[in-house]
């Protein structure tokens, strides 16, 4: 039932991530809280399977945070290949 806790966590701090990162326009709403959640889940229940318990602090700061800021990372350069790739092909279009 803890697993619950991270995953809100990581959705919610996925979703701030989301606006404070730029070129929302460039990417869906959903992408940074759903990275974020889905990395939670799976660090989440690696570090159980590695014997790491509840009470750990690192378990909560990898799960939570840590997937957090791999999702904001990935967000960063998914709005970066999406701007290369707007900029090839309008260069393509002689626009």
């Amino acid at each position: 039932m803890y697993i619950l806790l991270a995953l809100i966590g990581a959705c919610v701090l996925g979703i701030a991530a989301h606006y404070l990162i730029g070129g929302r326009e460039l990417r869906g709403v959903a992408v940074t809280p759903a990275i974020a959640t889905a990395l939670a889940a799976a660090i989440y229940t690696g570090m159980q399977w590695l014997g790491v318990g509840e009470d750990s602090i690192w378990l909560w700061l990898a799960s939570v945070l840590g997937s957090v800021l791999i999702a904001a990372a990935a967000t960063v350069a998914i709005v970066a290949v999406r701007r290369r790739s707007d900029a090839s092909a309008r260069a393509a279009l002689g626009i």
